[in-house]
């Protein structure tokens, strides 16, 4: 067990059983062979402050939690026989061996005893402040205080040492045949002590196996004269007026403070064995005896358990009152629960063929008036049932009953009206019929008036009324909605209602008024009427209850199934909540939620056989449903007639305990001591918990959440197990309340914190490695596919660059060469041809347009070769590019290098001179400008080409689709894409314009040879022609590529 709640036994008590009702009128509850408990001879019972109930058999120790007996798993589970058990007001329960051992459960635990004092124990009992007392044979009386024993009396000078686990066992074996031998050499009285108490007065009382009953009083022990005789005392029960009530063999003797007596007690006892005795908290005396259970009052009347559930001539070895004030018995067959239901149910078997039950009245002389289903009148009082004769009454169905002051009048099926006075005692009767003016003998209804006219409903004539020595009739053709009438209720205003099959019908000052289902009632069907103490008239039928308002059918929102159900009849206690029979219920409503149509848990109680009722099928009869002046509510059901006093079925119950038994993980049972740690995997955790309340353990209701989970309660279930899956590891509190059999949160939660360990794969450290693990891996991965990239567009690059290279030798080789050759030949040619000729101009005209062609094919060769190989420095080279090509001497230009100058890949860095170029020409040539400036920003992740001017800009249209028939822009952003780069232009009107260049240094720079491992590796490219994996080889960078520069100047020619 992990949680254990003490202290509730001083908070709530509960209370006893109800002294008024007959022991069969109690609810029972039995365990025995039938049901899996075998116990033998129940020879104890009591209970531990954390609720458990404990019962001590002749083959061991069990508990019980409400729903199961089982042996706590303790090495108290095989110490055989139980002799008596005892609680005290220090939290232990104290259990008693066969073998004069004692064990002490406390805090949840059974600890075994390991001093010389706790064996050789022969009683246990209590002393006026609650604590233990324990008679022992070699030390005399014992009591427990502050975690030790000690001496009570003669013996009080000598404490009990500590000794030996073996020394005990080996004490306990000398000791055990003591408890059957007298007399021996032990402590006084000299005899096994079996029974004991402490008296007001502090007087020690010792019952003996054999010798009588002992007191020891200021350190003397001292027989009780003449109590030898009765030779074995088996049980001493204090009175609250300080006498004594003696147990024996042969009945119950009193000391009445000078001798023993059997004036006072009950004679009922005598030659019975009175085996165990217990006084409840409502001062009634119960013992258990060789025939069987009796109840006592304390003047010494008893009555026997005569109940058809209880075994005749069975002996009754122990008895127990629980918190709950609920009796415990047991026998030599098992235990039974004797409970104070809310309900005493009266059966109805042997008054008539059937149990149902029909109409009810109660009288003002507290005589319950009821007609059974099958026929005849009969009424009851102090549970005794009288029939009544009168008028033919035995031989008709009675529909209805009704009265005021000290007369009646019953509806018959046949025999009309009658009705009935009881002058002297004796019964007078009266009956009318048609004869008489009633509109029909068959009276379904009855109703009396304030001013003492009757109202009789007929079964299909319509409704009389007897007034003034006569009767008047209405029926359809005045007004009512049906000529059958099921019930009848005279309004506070005085108006009269009719309930009918056909719908509710109202006759106020002389005016009819009828609802049916087009006013608002759920079913026109209608079964009973009741205005309530708030002048409420409320209507059950046969699809549910509505109420009337101002005039108005009103029906509640939002209500519970069980309302739908038919309402047979409808009665109010003294609080103000409604009582209900339904076709298969009994219920308590409050009477706001029907009206504000908003339920909450509690508002709606159902009743059933748990609760003392035999059936819950209600009644179709007019007042089925009634209460009394006393407060009580009466019930006619299929099985009989039931009533229940609400004013003391409600009150402070007794809280359910709850505890949380076990924790399974997987399920393994997870180990109890604190803190609890729970190791992963474990996909699943049960909760397993108990609820102690005893009177109707299976309406018992919980509610839970998993703190660290759960964002709210559960809603409450009736398992007794929380299950979750897939929990993350953490801190975790996990909390469970329950509620009581009436639906009341009024008791203290439990609680249990643990831990989930994480797996290696949960824990901080592995999280950290892997995300580590998976950036090196994408860092990785990202320089490999920038190595892929950059080595994919230097293959580009070459193949262009040779490209070119063959054309221009093409272009060399063939069509330059061609008009050189022709060019000379030209030149021959005009030599020869006389100054006055008329070729002469045509030929150097020819001359000069081949001269022209030439120099463009060179300029054509030399763009197709053109590079900055031979000045490496792309900054150098963007500034020589105004004086290259005449531009404007009169705008500012200059070149900005932010960053330590970075070889660049060839290809690369003449790509990237095209772009600046162009970027330098469009700006000279198309933005007005008066300034430009080139800035080369290198960095180790990127390489940028900024060029701004202060010019007039460059329109949006244009910037998005270019200019017709100019191919700058679009070109400058293919070959930015080509490289791997972004370009970005930026413009507004008088503004100036920005092109930027950016392009990755991975793309941009060549690699340094040595400048670390990852680099070296990545260094390596594959040879046109080598091999697979194998051929690879550093590129290796030439001496001018190795020199940097950082270059600020105005203008720097391109070394040619």
């Amino acid at each position: 067990m992990l949680v254990a709640i003490s202290g509730l036994f001083t908070v709530v008590e509960g209370r006893a059983l109800d002294q008024n009702r007959s022991i069969a009128q109690y609810s029972r509850e039995s365990w025995g062979s039938d049901r899996g408990f075998n116990p033998g001879a129940v020879t104890g019972i009591s209970q531990s402050a954390d609720g458990y109930l404990w019962v001590g058999t002749e083959k061991g120790l069990y508990r019980f939690d409400g729903l199961s007996f089982r042996a706590p798993s303790a090495a108290s589970s095989s110490a055989g026989a139980v002799t008596a058990l005892t609680a005290d007001s220090q939290g232990n329960l104290w259990i008693l061996l066969g073998n004069t051992k004692i064990l002490r459960y406390h805090d949840g635990k059974i600890d075994a005893g390991r001093e010389e004092a706790e064996v050789g124990i022969t009683a246990l009992g209590n002393r006026r402040d609650g604590t233990i007392l324990l008679s022992s044979l070699a030390l005399g009386t014992l009591s427990y205080r502050a975690d030790k024993f000690e001496a009570v009396g003669a013996k009080s000078d000598a404490q009990p040492l500590s000794s030996r686990k073996e020394a005990i066992d080996d004490l306990s074996s000398r000791m055990s045949w003591a408890t059957g031998v007298a007399p021996h050499r032990f402590a006084e009285p000299e005899s096994a002590v079996i029974s004991m108490v402490e008296s007001g007065d502090g007087t020690i009382w010792l019952g003996t196996r054999d010798r009588g009953l002992f007191f020891s009083k200021a350190g003397k022990v001292s027989a009780v004269a003449d109590s030898a005789r009765y030779g074995k005392i088996n049980c001493i029960l204090l009175q609250e007026n300080g006498d004594l009530w003696v147990g024996t063999d042969e009945g119950v003797l009193r000391w009445d403070g000078s001798k023993l007596t059997r004036d006072g007690a009950p004679s009922a006892l005598n030659r019975l064995g009175v085996l165990s005795a217990v006084r409840d908290h409502d001062g009634n005396i119960w013992f258990g005896t060789s025939e069987g259970l009796f109840r006592c009052s304390a003047g010494g009347s008893c009555i026997a358990d005569s109940s058809n559930d209880a075994e005749p001539g069975v002996a009754v070895t122990a008895l127990f009152e629980d918190r709950e004030g609920d009796l415990w018995v047991g026998t030599a067959s098992g235990i039974s629960c004797l409970r104070d239901s809310p309900f005493v149910t009266y059966p109805l078997i042997g008054l008539r063929g059937s149990e149902s039950s029909g109409p009810i009245y109660v009288d003002q002389q507290d005589r319950a008036w009821f007609g059974p289903g099958d026929g005849g009148l009969y009424w009851m009082q102090s549970g005794r049932t009288h029939k009544v004769t009168q008028a033919g009454l035995d031989r008709d169905v009675v529909y209805s009953i009704a009265g005021a002051g000290g007369e009646m009048w019953v509806g018959r099926q046949q025999g009309g009206l009658t009705e009935l006075s009881l002058p002297g005692g004796t019964v007078a009767s009266k009956t009318y019929t048609q004869s008489n003016g009633l509109a029909q003998d068959g009276v379904y209804a009855v109703h009396v008036n304030r001013d003492g006219s009757v109202w009789a409903g007929t079964l299909n004539g319509g409704v009389s009324q007897w007034k003034d020595q006569k009767f008047t009739s209405f029926t359809t053709a005045n007004g009512l909605a049906s000529n059958t009438v099921t019930s009848i209720v005279e309004g506070s205003d005085g108006t009269m209602w009719f309930a009918t099959p056909n719908g509710l019908s109202a006759l106020s000052r002389d005016q009819w008024r009828s609802y049916g289902t087009r006013e608002g009632l759920p079913s026109a069907d209608l079964n009973c009427l009741f205005e309530d103490s708030a002048h409420v008239l409320w209507v059950g039928g046969a699809a549910g209850i509505s109420w009337m308002d101002a005039g108005r059918i009103r029906n509640p929102a939002n209500m519970p199934e069980v309302l739908n159900e038919p309402v047979l009849g409808i009665a109010e206690d003294r609080s103000g909540s409604l009582w209900m029979s339904t076709a298969g219920h009994v219920l308590r409503v409050k009477r706001t939620a029907l009206l504000g149509g908003k339920f909450e848990q509690g508002d709606v109680r159902e009743y059933g056989p748990g609760d003392g009722l035999r059936g819950t099928e209600g009644i179709k009869r007019e007042r089925s449903v009634v209460a009394d002046d006393r407060g009580r509510i009466w019930f006619s059901t299929s099985r009989g007639l039931s009533t229940i006093d609400p004013n003391r079925s409600k009150g402070e119950l007794a809280p359910a305990i709850v505890h949380v038994e076990t924790i399974l993980a997987n399920s393994n049972p997870v180990q109890q001591e604190l803190p609890i740690r729970i190791s992963i995997p474990h996909e699943r955790i049960v909760f397993a918990y108990s609820g102690l309340s005893f009177g109707l353990p299976d309406r018992v209701r919980f509610r839970y959440r998993l703190d660290g989970f759960d964002r709210n309660w559960s809603e409450p279930v009736a398992n007794r197990e929380a299950v979750y899956t897939n929990l993350g590891p953490g801190a975790y509190r996990f909390r469970v309340m329950a509620s009581n059999s009436e639906g009341l949160w009024n008791g203290p939660e439990a609680t249990v914190q643990f831990n989930i360990e994480p797996a290696y794969w949960q824990t901080w450290w592995f999280r950290l490695s892997c995300l580590l693990a998976a950036v090196l891996t994408a860092v990785l991965i990202y320089l490999l596919r920038m190595r892929q990239i950059k080595h994919q567009l230097s293959l580009r690059f070459e193949e262009r660059l040779g490209e070119r290279m063959r054309i221009a030798h093409e272009l060399h080789d063939t069509l330059l060469q061609g008009f050189l050759s022709a060019s000379m030949q030209l030149n021959i040619a005009t030599d020869y041809v006389p100054e006055n000729s008329p070729a002469k101009p045509i030929l150097s005209r020819v001359l000069e347009l081949v001269g022209q062609v030439t120099e463009e094919s060179r300029n054509t060769l030399r763009g197709l070769r053109a590079s900055v190989r031979d000045s490496p420095n792309l900054a150098q080279a963007l500034s020589a590019v105004p004086q290259e090509l005449s531009l404007k001497d009169d705008v500012a230009f200059r070149v900005v290098v932010d960053g330590t100058v970075r070889l660049l890949h060839p290809a690369v860095r003449d790509e990237l001179y095209r772009i600046g170029r162009e970027a330098i020409v469009n700006a000279f040539r198309h933005s007005r400008a008066t300034s430009i400036e080139v800035h080369l920003l290198y960095s180790a992740s990127h390489l940028q080409i900024i060029v701004r001017d202060n010019g007039c800009g460059i329109e949006a249209q244009v910037l998005d689709f270019g200019r017709e028939g100019h191919w700058g822009l679009p070109g400058m952003r293919e070959r930015t894409e080509k490289i791997g780069g972004k370009l970005e232009v930026w413009s507004r009107a008088a503004a100036g314009t920005e092109v930027r260049v950016r392009l990755p240094g991975q793309l941009a720079y060549r690699p340094a040879i040595g400048s670390g491992w990852l680099q070296r590796l990545l260094s390596y490219r594959r040879h046109p022609g080598g091999s697979r994996g194998n051929d690879v080889a550093p590129v290796e960078a030439s001496e001018a590529d190795r020199k940097e520069a950082v270059v600020d100047t105005e203008s720097s020619p391109l070394q040619k």
